[in-house]
C-alpha cells in the first residue's frame, strides 16, 4: 500500500470524520481522499512519473498535504521548500532537486518567478492569477483518468526535504515510504496517539518536525488535525480551547511565546494531553519552567536524516527525567559510541548512531556524504550523548561544538544544564572562544531573568562541585536574548562573535 492508502481507508471507515480543520474550510477524509485523487491524476497529467520531484513553498495548507500523498501515489517526491529562505537560496535549492512541478502561493508567487530554474518546472500558483502559472483549482481539475495505487511503494522515495544547513549548505535528505510509515508507528507509541485525538499543527511543513511528529501521524491513525498557516500564540490557545485540542509540537520558543500570552494561564487545557518539543537541547531548567498548567512537556530527539523520531520521553516518563531525551523509539535502535567505535558505559559520552526504518536513504545527489553518515547501516548523527544507569539518554552537544580547553573536551550541554536550573538565568548558552594558552576558553553567554544582575564569580558559584573546573567559563557575557532560528535552535557562529566580545554585547 502507498501512502495515500491511509488516507484511502480512514475514508472507507469514517468518511464524514474531520481529517483538517484550516482557516475557511474543514476537510472530511472523504474529501481529502477524494482531493489527493484529484492532485494525483493532475501531477500525471502534467508528466510527474516515478522518481519525479514535484515542489511546493508557501505557509500550511491542505494542499501540502494532498500534493505529498499524491506524489505518494505516483511515486515521486514532495519537495517542502522553506519559505523563510531567500530568493537566491531558493534558487539553489530549484537548481539541486530540479522539479517538475512547482506550487507557490502568494506572497512567494513574485520572488521566484525570475529565477530560471522555475521555467523549467510546470508552475502552479495558490492565491491571485500570476502571468504565466497555472492557477491551482485549474490544475488540479486538469487531470485525466484516475491513478492506481502504487505497487512496491514501501521502498518508493516519497520525500526530499532540505536540512537547514546548521552544519554548512543544505543537504536534500531523501525518505522512503516505509520511513514515514515506521515514523507514524513510533509517533503513535510516543504519544499513545489514537484515532480521537485533536492534534494542532502550527510548526512549518517544511521541517520534518510540523510533518512528521504528530501531522502524519495523526492521518495514519484517523486523527483531526487542525492546521494553522503560521504560528499565532493567541490563535494557538484559542484553537486549543475551541478545537478540543489534545496533542501539539511546539518548539522551545514557541513555548515562552504561548506563556507569555494573556489567554494561556486561564485557558481550559482539561483536553490537552500532551505538548512534544524538540529541535534544539532543552535543559531540565527550561523544562520545569514550562511544566506550568499541569501539561507534561515530551522532548523527542531526532533529526530530518531520522524522519525525525528516533528518541522520545512518554508522558508517564518526562516529569520523572527532565532533560532527557527519553530512550530509543519502538521502531529504532540507538548505541552510543566512543571514538573507538566500541558502546560507552552508562555515564560516558560518545557519538549518538541511529538505525531503524525511519533513517534517510540518503542525501540526494551526495554519494560521499551518504556513505560517511551511513557507514556500516547506522546513521552517525554528530550529537554527543551519554545514558544513565537505567538506560534514560542525555544530549551533551553537538560534536563539532565541543570545546577543547587544554586538551579536555567540554561539551557546552552539560554546563547549559547546570546553569538552566538558576532563577536568575533566563537563557544560557556556552561557547569557546580561541585563547592562546588553553587552545579554547569556555565562554557563557547569559540572559539573566529580569531585574536580576550576575558575576563571572556568581555563574561560577553555580557550577562549584558539580561539575570540574576546568569547564567552568573563563569569561560570561550579558546579552539581552540569544540568536536563536525561527525554529528555536540557537546560533551557534552568532554566538562565537558574541563570546569574542562583539561590540553589541555586554561582558560581564
Amino acid at each position: 500500500m502507498d501512502l495515500a492508502g491511509w488516507i484511502d481507508v480512514q475514508a472507507a471507515f469514517a468518511p464524514a470524520k474531520t481529517a483538517l480543520a484550516c482557516p475557511g474550510r474543514r476537510w472530511t477524509y472523504a474529501d481529502l481522499a477524494r482531493e489527493i485523487a484529484r492532485v494525483a491524476s493532475a501531477l500525471a497529467g502534467a508528466g510527474v512519473t516515478r522518481g519525479d520531484r514535484v515542489a511546493h513553498l508557501g505557509y500550511n495548507g491542505a494542499e501540502q498535504i494532498a500534493l505529498l500523498f499524491a506524489c505518494a501515489r505516483l511515486g515521486a517526491m514532495f519537495v517542502p521548500l522553506s519559505w523563510r529562505l531567500a530568493a537566491a537560496e531558493h534558487q539553489a535549492l530549484l537548481a539541486d532537486c530540479r522539479p517538475r512541478v512547482l506550487v507557490a502561493a502568494d506572497p512567494f508567487v513574485a520572488p521566484v518567478d525570475a529565477l530560471p530554474e522555475a521555467g523549467t518546472a510546470t508552475r502552479v500558483a495558490l492565491g491571485a492569477p500570476r502571468a504565466g502559472w497555472l492557477p491551482w483549482e485549474r490544475f488540479a481539475a486538469a487531470g485525466g483518468p484516475a491513478v492506481a495505487p502504487l505497487d512496491d511503494a514501501a521502498d518508493a522515495p516519497v520525500l526530499l526535504c532540505y536540512t537547514s544547513g546548521s552544519t554548512g549548505a543544505p543537504k536534500g535528505v531523501v525518505h522512503a515510504q516505509d520511513a514515514l510509515l515506521y515514523n507514524a508507528v513510533n509517533s503513535a507509541h510516543m504519544h499513545d496517539l489514537c484515532s480521537a485525538d485533536v492534534v494542532l499543527t502550527t510548526l512549518p511543513l517544511f521541517h520534518v518536525g510540523g510533518l512528521n511528529i504528530q501531522t502524519l501521524p495523526a492521518l495514519h491513525a484517523g486523527a483531526t488535525v487542525v492546521l494553522h498557516p503560521r504560528f499565532d500564540p493567541a490563535e494557538a490557545v484559542e484553537a486549543i480551547v475551541r478545537e478540543g485540542v489534545t496533542l501539539t509540537v511546539l518548539v522551545p520558543a514557541q513555548l515562552e511565546l504561548l506563556a507569555r500570552e494573556p489567554g494561556w494561564a486561564t485557558a481550559d487545557l482539561s483536553r490537552l494531553r500532551a505538548i512534544a518539543t524538540g529541535s534544539t537541547i532543552i535543559d531540565a531548567g527550561f523544562v520545569r519552567r514550562n511544566l506550568h498548567r499541569g501539561v507534561p512537556l515530551l522532548q523527542v530527539y531526532g533529526a530530518t536524516e531520522t524522519a525525525p523520531i528516533a528518541a522520545y520521553q512518554r508522558a508517564v516518563d518526562a516529569a520523572a527525567h527532565p532533560g532527557s531525551i527519553g530512550k530509543a523509539a519502538l521502531h529504532c535502535e540507538l548505541r552510543v559510541v566512543d571514538e573507538a567505535g566500541r558502546d560507552a558505559p552508562p555515564g560516558a559520552s560518545g557519538e549518538l548512531w541511529v538505525r531503524g526504518r525511519n533513517v534517510m536513504k540518503g542525501y540526494w545527489n551526495r554519494a560521499r556524504e551518504t556513505a560517511e553518515a551511513l557507514a556500516g547501516g547506522w546513521y552517525r548523527s554528530g550529537d554527543i550523548a551519554h545514558a544513565d544507569a537505567d538506560g534514560w539518554l542525555y544530549v551533551d552537544g553537538r560534536r563539532r561544538d565541543v570545546i577543547i580547553s587544554g586538551g579536555e573536551n567540554v561539551y557546552p550541554a552539560e554546563i547549559e544544564n547546570v546553569l538552566g536550573q538558576c532563577p536568575d538565568i533566563a537563557e544560557v548558552a556556552v561557547v569557546g572562544r580561541p585563547d592562546e594558552r588553553w587552545g579554547e576558553a569556555v565562554v557563557a553567554v547569559i540572559v539573566p531573568a529580569s531585574g536580576r544582575a550576575l558575576s563571572r564569580d556568581a555563574v561560577c558559584a553555580l557550577l562549584e562541585g558539580r561539575v570540574a573546573r576546568y569547564k567552568h567559563p573563563r569569561d560570561v557575557v550579558i546579552a539581552d536574548a540569544l540568536p536563536r532560528t525561527a525554529l528555536g535552535k540557537v546560533k551557534r557562529e552568532e554566538l562565537r562573535r558574541m563570546a569574542a566580545r562583539d561590540p553589541l554585547a555586554r561582558p560581564a
